[in-house]
């Protein structure tokens, strides 16, 4: 099933990441468990570093492996939600 994957990093965390360095690479290691087939950043409506990913989940069971990554690296927060496009 096509879903949407939004997250939001607290600035205290991503500014602790981005300083020591391991903030973009702690996201494509991420990204490329993930295999988004889309995948935008920006600053989100509080200013956190936030993220849209959309991506083909095969099972519910997915999802402890698809959010734990970004809890653990960033404290962050998330939603997921089904999508899908027109055809």
């Amino acid at each position: 099933m096509r879903m949407l994957l939004r997250v939001s990093i607290p600035v205290e965390a991503g500014n602790a990441a981005a300083k020591a360095g391991t903030l973009g690479t702690t996201v494509e290691r991420i990204l490329a468990d993930l295999k988004p087939e889309a995948a935008y950043f920006f600053a989100d409506d509080d200013g956190q570093r936030s993220g849209s990913f959309v991506f083909d989940m095969k099972d519910a069971s997915q999802i402890p492996a698809i959010a734990e990554p970004w809890f653990l690296a960033f404290n962050a927060s998330i939603s997921l939600r089904p999508v899908m496009n027109p055809q």
